[in-house]
């Protein structure tokens, strides 16, 4: 045994020489691969991990604490009655405006509590894919077809491919029901209404802090809500403070001040802060750490405690592989966002020529790559106009819509290790098969 763990440190550093030796540091297409790298972890670090990810930790936290394990298995279990199951678990998803990324402690934290597999995968394909916003962006950008196909292509493949998740998987998802039937139903001591607070008021403080902007000046309740999108967030900021103090018996004068801070903080993001796009993380990360204090520091009930550390055990598991997922979709497929057009090792216009038309290939092409990439909430629409100007058909722009969104490779590998090298092969599958063949199909009627 010993021999053979030296060999194997003997392997790893000769591979590393062999990296370090060959490395093509002169090869201009090398270093714009890690200028996209670096790039796109910059860009996800400042948009995603403290406006998306920070909450939905917290929010996986609540899951995985105050939601009882009987509760879990009642609706989102196997022996649950499935239309019940995989309504509840499409609708649920679909109200979050949320990336492939955020998804993740969501799902793990509702897979870990005993959800069957198939409701599990049905949260979660829809949370980033059927979202409301995307929908209604959809439309409205690429038009009333796209929309719709989107829409209702989104829905069919969240309960087709939950189903069939179950399905090819039905003996080991039978081994744990039975493992469950020891499981208490009853709700426990947990309390619905703070439940209920809590998850809602995260989650809807989630949602507007991550409202996209309109596509064009308008006078309508989208353009509304993105005016004022701030505001409601710090209601409802101020409404999860109440929710501390009346159901999780937090201290209100550390509540208070720990609510002066975040306000204090605003002011002087706005004051002091000259990106106009960090001025939001600076409140945001203080109410995160004012959060995070007031857990750490109750000491009287140990389950607030305990929500803190469900939260962090979520960020410690998911945030490194988030890491090396976004450092590797960067350096392999470039850094496309907010205008940035900088490429990674596989060259655009390859891209671009493998979607043209309205082939299997060209749809299976579309939908692979989508697998693969990363795309911010909402950002999956500009990009596909982009690529429909530059000869994009129309079947593979909806089969990008319907594979992307849903999957990258950060997301990949953190699926890998909360279900499982096999079926998070055969989730990916799935997704790419059935985008090709829907975008496929479309192509043909209204390409």
């Amino acid at each position: 045994m010993e021999l053979r763990t030296e060999r194997r440190y003997l392997a790893w550093l000769v591979a590393l020489f062999g990296v370090a030796f060959f490395m093509p540091v002169d090869n201009g297409r090398f270093l714009s691969a890690v200028h996209a790298a670096l790039d796109l972890v910059r860009w996800y670090a400042r948009e995603h991990v403290v406006l998306c990810l920070l909450p939905a930790f917290f929010i996986a936290g609540v899951i995985a604490v105050f939601v009882s394990q009987g509760a879990v298995v009642r609706y989102f279990g196997a022996s649950a009655r499935k239309w019940l199951a995989y309504t509840v678990a499409a609708v649920s998803g679909g109200v979050l405006a949320v990336c492939s990324c955020t998804i993740l402690p969501l799902f793990t934290s509702i897979y870990k509590r005993g959800a069957g597999l198939g409701p599990a995968i049905a949260f979660l394909y829809s949370g980033p894919a059927i979202s409301i916003l995307s929908v209604i962006l959809t439309t409205r950008v690429l038009g009333v077809e796209m929309g719709m196909a989107r829409m209702v292509g989104a829905v069919g493949f969240a309960l087709l491919i939950g189903l069939l998740m179950a399905f090819i998987f039905r003996n080991e998802e039978k081994g744990k029901e039975d493992a469950r039937m020891e499981i208490p139903r009853q709700e426990g001591d947990s309390s619905v209404r703070r439940t209920v607070s809590l998850f809602f008021s995260l989650a809807a403080i989630l949602v507007f802090a991550n409202w996209g902007a309109p596509s064009h000046a308008e006078s309508g309740i989208w353009g509304w809500v993105f005016a004022s999108k701030w505001y409601v967030t710090g209601g409802i900021g101020c409404l999860l403070g109440w929710v501390l103090v009346r159901y999780l018996k937090i201290s209100a004068l550390e509540v208070l001040c720990g609510g002066a801070l975040v306000a204090v903080s605003v002011f002087a993001s706005n004051m002091f802060v000259r990106d106009a796009k960090l001025i939001p993380l600076v409140p945001m990360l203080v109410g995160v750490s004012v959060l995070f204090v007031l857990l750490l520091r109750d000491k009287g009930n140990g389950e607030n405690r305990e929500w803190l550390f469900a939260s962090w055990g979520f960020a410690k598991q998911i945030l490194p592989l988030l890491a090396v997922g976004v450092l590797s979709a960067g350096f392999l497929l470039g850094s496309t966002h907010d205008g940035a057009n900088v490429a990674g090792v596989v060259p655009p216009e390859w891209i671009e020529a493998c979607v043209g038309g309205n082939s299997l290939l060209s749809n299976f092409c579309a939908s692979f790559l989508g697998a693969f990439m990363y795309f911010a909430t909402l950002t999956e629409v500009p990009i596909v106009q982009g690529l429909l100007a530059s000869g994009m058909g129309e079947g593979p722009a909806l089969a990008l819509l319907l594979a992307g969104p849903s999957l990258s490779l950060p997301n990949m590998l953190v699926l890998r290790g909360v279900m499982g090298t096999r079926k998070t092969a055969v989730y990916v599958a799935l997704v790419v098969v059935m985008a090709t063949v829907a975008g496929f199909v479309f192509g043909t009627f209204y390409g």
